[in-house]
């Protein structure tokens, strides 16, 4: 009896795990994290050895890394993603900014809310292929029991055993972990720093949330989309626009305008008004994301306010051809507007204040192998 009596004191002496520390400004609201996978340190960093990790590929030869990269804040300088297969997508890769605030994932899917369900898109697809690992599942699980992993999910999980579930769950965690909000924009709106932006980023701010540009219509809040939510807001909002890029000739018929390549929110509701609209990404770090819009058909940040300053694109060759400010289904916030130089200048200036030099350098969120020599190589050997 006393040997039970001892167990069951010492049980309840252990030390409950601490809640996990969300790197945010005081008074800041928590993402939503699913019930089913809290939030831990020892699970955001196993995620972070698998986002790395080239095994996690059906080849061994790309990882999440590949198209997200540190240095662009986890987007790539190319117009579209190739897959490890070298097949070529059709869309931007997204930059993952925040994106433990993101209300709905991926450009155009009003049903993927949830990190966890995301990430089977790009490990087991095969329309396109990503990381390839449909019919390869066996020897990726076996690659994930080499080290330094059995030390990883036993922090993580409590054991050592290896799913793909549980690499989900990890994944997620870390994509969850990639908080920016020190840009200078944010010592300035949040901590008080007055300094912080110059008098020509400040007019750009004016202008930016004006009714005149109205850009903050679908890039406002926080977190600068209106695809957020968190703990004080679980409001689903529709964050999908057509921002007018474009109207083909040839498509024309029925609302359609879009090429048949990607249409957007159309492609899953088959709705005429969703021809061409795409989730508004967050403008967080936009400066390092080039290029730009679902594409990557837009090069700079000054092709994208052309754009918007003329109500849409209006492309004269290439493959899709048209006046993109003609589609009836364009948002009714893209109406062109005129900008002196000065203002133009002041708003491409406030758009790099939103660059965030912590989030691309943190070594929490950059590739951890090269220092672990006990952990081997990323690839297959």
């Amino acid at each position: 009896m006393q040997s039970a009596a001892l167990l069951v004191l010492l049980s309840s002496c252990t030390p409950a795990p601490l809640p996990y520390q969300w790197p945010l400004p005081e008074g800041f609201p928590k993402p939503a994290v699913p019930a089913d996978n809290p939030m831990s340190a020892a699970k955001a960093e196993l995620g972070r050895y698998l986002f790395y990790d080239k095994a996690l590929s059906g080849n061994g030869q790309q990882s999440c890394a590949s198209c997200h990269q540190q240095a662009f804040a986890f987007a790539e300088p190319q117009a579209v993603s190739a897959g490890s297969t070298g097949e070529q997508h059709r869309r931007n890769a997204l930059a993952l900014v925040n994106v433990a605030y993101n209300k709905t994932l991926t450009w155009a899917h009003p049903d993927l809310q949830q990190i966890e369900q995301q990430l089977l898109i790009p490990m087991f697809g095969e329309q396109p292929v990503e990381l390839g690992i449909s019919g390869h599942e066996q020897q990726v699980l076996q690659q994930l029991k080499r080290g330094p992993y059995p030390a990883l999910f036993e922090a993580a999980f409590g054991d050592e055993a290896v799913d793909f579930q549980r690499v989900t769950q990890a994944l997620a965690s870390f994509v969850r972990s990639l908080v920016s909000l020190q840009a200078p924009f944010d010592r300035y709106a949040y901590q008080g720093d007055d300094s912080a932006l110059t008098p020509q980023q400040i007019d750009g701010m004016n202008l930016f949330f004006s009714e005149r540009l109205e850009c903050h219509h679908c890039h406002g809040g926080f977190n600068f989309t209106q695809s957020t939510s968190h703990e004080k807001q679980p409001l689903d909002r529709r964050p999908f626009h057509n921002t007018g890029l474009y109207f083909t000739g040839r498509q024309q018929v029925a609302g359609q305008g879009y090429p048949d390549k990607d249409r957007g929110l159309a492609e899953l509701t088959m709705q005429p008004d969703d021809d061409g609209r795409f989730r508004a990404p967050t403008l967080r770090n936009i400066a390092l994301t080039a290029p730009y819009m679902h594409d990557g058909s837009v090069a700079t940040l000054e092709d994208v306010l052309d754009i918007y300053q003329q109500g849409g694109r209006q492309t004269r060759e290439g493959a899709w051809p048209g006046d993109g400010r003609l589609h009836p289904a364009k948002s009714n916030f893209v109406k062109g507007f005129d900008l002196t130089a000065e203002e133009r200048a002041a708003v491409l200036a406030f758009l790099q204040s939103l660059t965030d030099p912590h989030f691309i350098t943190n070594p929490a969120y950059a590739d951890p192998w090269p220092a672990s020599p006990a952990a081997g190589s990323r690839s297959q050997p």
